[in-house]
């Protein structure tokens, strides 16, 4: 279970203040905050034409993605998907207590690692919050 800071606390209100929707989930990747929300209301989080987004991201000043919430190991790769897009791993596998990130090719390696490691480490955090699990990419 994460450890939930100030600023991610003042960013789930701030969601359930413009959208009424709860969420535990909250995370930076790649300077966009990503909400996690159960499946039946991601709909309902981004809002009509997106304008609860749009409300969110100019309170903040930051880009904001809604996110479906992983509720099992099976859910694993779509949500991993969703936080690395645009990049396409060719493949995202559990092996014994670890998350395997199959780049593909070197773009794709260095868009998943960053520079100075720091989309790496980020995502290590966020697999290692929500899975429980380490994370490796080749």
């Amino acid at each position: 279970m994460a450890i939930i800071d100030m600023q991610a606390m003042r960013y789930i209100n701030l969601l359930d203040k413009v959208s009424k929707v709860r969420t535990r989930r909250c995370f930076v990747y790649n300077n966009v905050i990503f909400f996690a929300v159960n499946k039946g209301q991601v709909s309902r989080a981004i809002g009509p034409s997106a304008s609860n987004i749009r409300k969110i991201q100019e309170s903040i000043g930051v880009r904001v993605k809604i996110i479906r919430e992983a509720e099992d190991i099976d859910g694993l790769k779509r949500f991993i998907e969703d936080i690395v897009a645009p990049v396409r791993p060719r493949a995202i596998e559990l092996k014994e207590d670890k998350v395997v990130i199959t780049a593909g090719n070197n773009q794709n390696k260095a868009s998943l690692i960053g520079r100075d490691k720091r989309r790496f480490e980020e995502m290590k955090k966020i697999v290692a919050d929500v899975f429980g699990k380490e994370l490796k990419i080749i």
